[in-house]
Formats: C-alpha cells, sequence, structure tokens
C-alpha cells in the first residue's frame, strides 16, 4: 500500500502587540503626512509661509499624538506581561521567562484580590480581632508546593522532633507589621474560636523568603529545617506555604 507523509504544517508567527502597535501608528503618520503635503486646495487658497506654518503644527500634533500612543501602549503590555507572570510561581531558576509552574488554585477555598486563598473550616462564634487586639493562635504549617512536608505541628507530634502534646500558643499585636502578610489579612476576617485555612502565595509569605524577618517561625529544630529548604531554595522550587 501506498503511504503518504503528512505535510508539515508551517507555524505561523505572532507580531508582538507593542510592535504592531508602532507599525499602525506609523502607516497613519506616513498617510496623513501625504495628505498634508499633497493637498492641492490648501496650497491655492492659503500663503506659502501660512501653509508651512500649518504644516509643521499638523506634523508636530501628529507626532506628539504618536508619541503617546506608544507610551500607552507600552503601559498596557507591561500590565499584560505582569498578568501573564502571576500565573506562574515565582522561581529563581524561572525568573523572567514566560512560563513555569501554574499557580495552585483550589475551588474549595476563596480567593481574595491579594492572592490569598481561604476556607474556614470552623466558624467562630467570638468577636473578630481589630488593629491592635493581641491574637492568641495555634497554628500548623505545610510546604504544600513541594511535598506537603510539616514544618509546625498543632496540637500534635507529626514526626521528627515534633514532640509533645502540647506547646506555647503564638501571640502578635494584630496591625504591628510583626507577621507574614497572609496572617494580618486572615486573622482580620475570623472570629474568636475558628479555625481558618490558608493557602499564601511567596509574595504574601516570608520577606525576601527569610523567616527570621516575621512570624510565625517553627518552634523546633526539624521545622526550621523543612520551611529554610524551600525558602532558601534557588532552584525550581515552589514556595506555596499551607497554614
Amino acid at each position: 500500500p501506498a503511504m503518504t507523509l503528512p505535510r508539515r504544517r508551517r507555524r505561523a508567527t505572532a507580531l508582538h502587540p507593542l510592535s504592531a502597535a508602532i507599525v499602525c501608528a506609523l502607516l497613519v503618520f506616513l498617510a496623513l503626512n501625504n495628505f498634508i503635503g499633497s493637498t492641492p486646495t490648501l496650497a491655492s487658497l492659503t500663503p506659502k509661509s501660512k501653509l508651512v506654518s500649518i504644516a509643521a503644527n499638523r506634523r508636530g500634533l501628529l507626532i506628539g499624538g504618536l508619541s503617546t500612543f506608544v507610551a500607552s501602549a507600552q503601559t498596557l503590555l507591561s500590565k499584560a506581561d505582569e498578568g501573564a507572570t502571576l500565573q506562574f510561581e515565582s522561581m529563581e531558576a524561572l525568573k523572567g521567562k514566560d512560563y513555569g509552574k501554574s499557580r495552585m488554585k483550589f475551588s474549595d477555598f476563596v480567593q481574595s484580590p491579594t492572592g490569598l486563598q481561604y476556607k474556614d473550616m470552623r466558624m467562630g462564634s467570638g468577636k473578630s480581632p481589630s488593629k491592635g487586639d493581641e491574637c492568641i493562635i495555634d497554628w500548623s504549617g505545610y510546604t504544600i508546593g513541594y511535598y506537603g512536608r510539616p514544618f509546625e505541628a498543632r496540637d500534635k507530634a507529626k514526626g521528627g522532633d515534633f514532640t509533645g502534646n502540647e506547646k506555647e500558643l503564638f501571640r502578635f499585636q494584630l496591625g504591628e507589621n510583626t507577621v507574614i502578610p497572609a496572617f494580618e489579612e486572615a486573622l482580620q476576617g475570623m472570629k474568636e474560636g475558628g479555625i481558618r485555612r490558608i493557602i499564601v502565595p511567596v509574595e504574601l509569605g516570608y520577606p525576601d523568603n527569610d523567616m527570621k524577618k516575621k512570624g510565625p517561625r517553627p518552634t523546633t529544630f526539624s521545622g526550621k529545617r523543612a520551611l529554610g529548604f524551600v525558602l532558601e531554595n534557588q532552584g525550581m522550587i515552589d514556595k506555596t506555604l499551607l497554614f
């Protein structure tokens, strides 16, 4: 039997949005420039000195409009690139690239405008904290973006040197900028006695990926090792955390 080889498809090359905008603007500029220079009625009714002045003014306005158009196109393009970047997790090895690991999104979690995802496991019955109030919480932490390893246990031991069923509760004042931004945001919408799960992207986590700068911090050696390995890694590791 005869075998027909498949035709090789040509890949279409998409023109960069900013390049397309500049090309269109230049075409408009050239068209209007030719129109200004080849208007017979204008030349016959207007003195030559005034004609040169009018043409110069029109060209100046056109060039000014072209510059504004290009600047607006650059602004829109940078915003589009920023939006595309937020679709992927921040990784040092892929910094500046337009591809990477897609950000985690869970349908049963609510996502706030900042990118924080939260889910109330139990609604509280007390009052909500206000700025300046002391918050006392029990918390747990996992490197959900990297094998889901625990770096802080809640209530029970979970391997390593997570020993003992009791530990000192974490205390901080709301609004004093002593904890990661995700904790500040999550606690404001809670009530006393509630339990809330939060998924924290890297921009709402530890500043400069340094757990020493803000709390909460792991209370055990193995917890510090587990969290430090993820935060300090310069490769392709997802630094998303679950609390």
